[in-house]
């Protein structure tokens, strides 16, 4: 069933599906009837003479400039050129389809004054995959993501870049091979398609998307690495969270019971003596359960700012027009920062582990995980790179929303600087998928020890699927592949996938009753 945008609700999940290709979008009737009429008020204001932000005056500082009827379509093309000032490197192309979409979901719900043939144009975008290029700098998140919005729709008017068919083509050169003109934007077009926190959102929901599956990686990788110290299951009875009722620590502590269910490793030791584990095994469903609660509170107000409008001015009929400030960053801005903190505790306590299992004295866990020690420097080095990605994490979890600089000739004198928060948030996500790739290969290397006892077996067919692609190492190796390889694992949810499908032939929930508040609808 394809998407109906401006109609239907869009998710997450649903974001996902239509940037890589596995569902269409289109306009129903009605929603092109509400385009329609909004475009109508715009031409009834441009007719009528009455001035109105956007449409017959000048942007920011210049808002109390007046423009004549006879240059209001030359302004909104002005516009995209003066604000295509973006620098750096272009941001992925899927990030930017997302943008595209976006977009399109905002301006389709009809309070923008767009034309149906510009929106008609966007969808061409998007059905022939042609996505526009963005640099990934620029934009201070205030009146919108001004810049890489601007560059999003040059292609429109003939200008910019496009990636399209596995190569970067000028948009003049694209238009000639489609046979097809640039559009000539009308009054307050331009406007509406750089108005807006497209930029951020896609950012923030591609982030949101990603961490999702890696909190389920870190629950299992956890639970791998406590078989290889031994550590206690103890800490995860469901009679201790009860009495604590966050509800990501409950869903964790339960992961964690069904994880190490079956093990004859934690058998092995159950009357060991040992009081207690460190905070990096006993704490997991405390630390990892509260990024979960993070991670719940910000997808629920990125899937708001999906389907909210955030343009300016707000085109309510020919004779009513709201000024306002929605396309302001800052409902994004604080929850980016807040759960680039939560993602990066997952590495903080991932690295922790790391370091246990390689202290040894673990009743056989050999020092640094190999046996021939001094020859050999084991895996003493893969946790220096661990080291170093979480202390660049804590560096990039100085909260960007913290900072204002004022632009526009303090017209917009407080800005959000959330597009900032939402990169630095996904700088720190392919962080956490490097870490825990290390903390995987460790934990693979620590379970060989324990046999011939067998843990779970969903943990078991977890060792089994990293063994087929990294084997025990008994000498030294270039253990930069082996990273590269878990880190595959871990990126292409198979190692997720693996753990699931064991559950579901067991007849079990990895998650239980807490599936469907965490989940991606």
């Amino acid at each position: 069933m394809k998407f109906k945008f401006g109609e239907d609700t869009l998710t997450i999940r649903v974001l996902i599906d239509l940037a890589e290709g596995r569902r269409k979008g289109e306009l129903s009737q009605s929603v092109r009837e509400k385009i329609r009429q909004s475009s109508s008020y715009v031409d009834e204001i441009v007719e009528s003479g009455e001035v109105v932000y956007g449409i017959n005056t000048g942007f920011g500082p210049l808002c109390n400039t007046t423009i004549s009827k006879k240059d209001t379509r030359q302004l909104q093309e002005n516009i995209l050129r003066s604000h295509s000032v973006g620098v750096g490197n272009s941001i992925d192309p899927k990030l930017a389809k997302m943008m595209l979409i976006l977009k399109i979901q905002n301006l389709s719900m009809g309070y923008s004054g767009i034309r149906e043939e510009t929106l008609d144009r966007m969808l061409l975008f998007l059905e022939q995959d042609m996505i526009p290029v963005v640099p990934e700098k620029g934009s201070v998140g205030a009146s919108g993501d001004l810049a890489p919005l601007a560059h999003l729709f040059l292609p429109l008017i003939g200008l910019g870049e496009i990636d399209w068919k596995g190569e970067r083509v000028s948009m003049d050169l694209a238009y000639m091979q489609l046979g097809m003109t640039p559009l000539k934007l009308q009054a307050k077009e331009g406007l509406a398609l750089i108005n807006g926190t497209q930029f951020i959102a896609a950012h923030a929901a591609w982030a949101v998307y990603r961490m999702y599956h890696y909190l389920d990686v870190a629950d299992i990788i956890g639970a791998m690495s406590l078989e290889g110290v031994l550590g206690s299951a103890s800490p995860f009875k469901k009679e201790l969270h009860d009495i604590r009722p966050f509800e990501g620590c409950k869903l964790v502590a339960h992961r964690m019971r069904t994880l190490l269910n079956g093990s004859e490793m934690l058998q092995s030791h159950a009357d060991c003596g040992r009081v207690q584990d460190p905070y990096s095994i006993r704490c997991i469903p405390q630390v990892h359960g509260t990024s979960r609660n993070a991670w719940k509170h910000v997808k629920e107000l990125v899937e708001i700012e999906m389907n909210s409008v955030t343009d300016n001015p707000i085109i309510l009929s020919a004779e009513e027009t709201i000024s306002g400030g929605n396309f302001h960053g800052q409902p994004l801005a604080i929850p980016c920062d807040y759960l680039t903190v939560a993602a990066h505790e997952l590495g903080n306590i991932s690295d922790r582990r790391i370091y246990l299992l390689l202290e040894g004295g673990n009743e056989g866990l050999p020092t640094l995980l190999m046996k021939d020690i001094g020859l050999n420097s084991g895996f003493m080095i893969p946790q220096y790179t661990s080291a170093a990605l979480v202390s660049e994490n804590k560096s990039l979890c100085f909260p960007a929303s913290a900072d204002s600089i004022p632009t526009s000739l303090g017209q917009e004198d407080h800005v959000s600087m959330g597009s900032i928060s939402a990169r630095k948030l996904n700088e720190v996500i392919d962080n956490i998928s490097k870490i825990l790739s290390i903390e995987l290969v460790t934990a693979a290397q620590a379970f060989d020890f324990r046999r011939p006892m067998k843990s779970g077996p969903i943990l078991e067919e977890c060792h089994a699927l990293v063994r087929s692609k990294i084997d025990h190492a008994d000498r030294d190796r270039v253990f930069g592949v082996d990273i590269a390889k878990a880190q595959e694992l871990i990126t292409s949810l198979s190692l997720n996938q693996v753990a699931n499908q064991t559950a579901k032939k067991l007849n079990i929930s990895l998650n239980g009753e807490f599936d469907e508040p965490f989940g991606l609808s």
